[in-house]
C-alpha cells in the first residue's frame, strides 16, 4: 500500500481525467509509476554498469569475441 500526496493542480488534473475516461485515479497513478519505474530502472542499473566498467571490475567485449566465446 502506498499514500503519496500530489499538488493540488496535479490532482485535478489527475481527477478530470479519471472521471473524463471513466478509468480511477489508481489506475492512472499505478500506470505512471510503473512507466517512470521503467525508465528509472534502465539509468539506475546502466549508471551502475558503467561505474564498473570504468573502474575495471567488468570487461567490455566485442561482439565478435562475444561470438567466439560461445564457441569454446
Amino acid at each position: 500500500m502506498l499514500a503519496i500526496r500530489l499538488p493540488e493542480n496535479i490532482e485535478l488534473r489527475l481527477a478530470a481525467l479519471a472521471k473524463a475516461t471513466g478509468r480511477t485515479k489508481s489506475f492512472y497513478a499505478r500506470k505512471a509509476i510503473l512507466e517512470a519505474l521503467e525508465d528509472m530502472e534502465d539509468v539506475y542499473l546502466s549508471e551502475s554498469v558503467l561505474e564498473k566498467i570504468r573502474s575495471g571490475d567488468d570487461k567490455i567485449m566485442s561482439s565478435d569475441e562475444f561470438w567466439r566465446s560461445l564457441e569454446d
